[in-house]
């Protein structure tokens, strides 16, 4: 934080906030001598674990230009295009780097190397080498959502129908104990549905007809079990809606993170089909995506 261009004060009320604390334990009624804290995050606190990471991380960046790299948390993805391959190395030795000049340690037992293809297409070339002592995967999972190195997101539906049918047997059991079927249809929604639902936007447009059959059919089994009414919206609509509350807030937040992938408005007057949007219509490369998917809802 001294590095940062801030006002004395606030360096100063920064130091003086983050200094001085102790943590003491205490274990069945016998309390531990008091221990001072010389390194960690006050929790909750507005300059917590997030605020925290993100001035300490601000400096890492790639090495090798047309290469991206993604920081959340604790967790840190490098996103390297098939023209920079034989930079795969040295970018994770420029990570090693940083983070020992930083006082933090990369843990490359944790690393993991994806290598994404289209799986609707034969590759044109032979993948690169594996790096030595970083494990080659063909999925991984980003905060929450798993993808396979062939863009499919059909081990994240299976795992996420999975998690919710313990959650159905669970609902089942409060009826048991009881609870209404209105208060059974609330929790329903609040813990089941927002779990099948979460970062839908982020990964509905790669899901196969199979994988959308899988979620609606999980909708059917809560209908059958009273916990969701037929008349409320189906898997689809739920998600549709989603997206275009979603794709509101983008267009009108000029301050959300995804605001800057949105194309330039359009400068023409004619009007020839309405559109929930007012922007140019960049190349339709790939409508799985979220961005373009949402840009051609209305062309197609």
């Amino acid at each position: 934080m001294a590095s940062m261009n801030i006002p004395d004060y606030v360096y100063n009320w920064l130091f003086d906030f983050f200094a001085g604390r102790s943590h003491s334990t205490r274990p069945n009624g016998i309390t531990s001598k008091l221990l001072d804290i010389s390194a960690s995050i006050i929790q909750g606190s507005a300059i917590g674990p997030a605020a925290s990471y993100v001035v300490n991380a601000a400096d890492l960046t790639t090495i090798i230009a047309g290469s991206l790299i993604f920081k959340y948390a604790d967790d840190t993805y490098i996103v390297i295009p098939a023209s920079n391959a034989s930079s795969r190395a040295a970018e994770l030795d420029h990570v090693d780097r940083w983070a020992d000049s930083n006082n933090l340690r990369l843990n490359r037992t944790k690393s993991a190397e994806t290598i994404f293809t289209d799986g609707r297409r034969k590759p044109t070339h032979n993948l690169p080498p594996p790096i030595p002592g970083i494990c080659r995967v063909t999925s991984v999972k980003m905060l929450g959502i798993t993808i396979t190195n062939h863009l499919s997101v059909g081990d994240h539906v299976r795992h996420v129908i999975g998690k919710c049918t313990q959650s159905l047997y669970a609902l089942k059991l409060l009826r048991n104990h009881g609870m209404s079927d209105d208060s059974l249809r609330h929790v329903y929604k609040a813990v089941v549905l927002s779990k099948l639902l979460y970062a839908s936007p982020a990964w509905w447009g790669f899901t196969s007809e199979a994988d959308k059959q899988r979620l609606e059919a999980s909708i059917r089994r809560a209908v059958r079990s009273g916990l969701y009414t037929a008349h409320d919206l189906s898997f689809s609509e739920l998600v549709a809606d989603m997206d275009d509350n979603l794709f509101a807030k983008i267009q009108h937040s000029p301050h959300h993170v995804l605001y800057k992938l949105l194309p330039d408005k359009t400068d023409h007057t004619y009007n020839l089909r309405p559109r929930s949007h007012s922007l140019s219509l960049t190349i339709k490369t790939d409508s799985r995506n979220y961005i373009k998917r949402m840009l051609f809802k209305d062309i197609y």
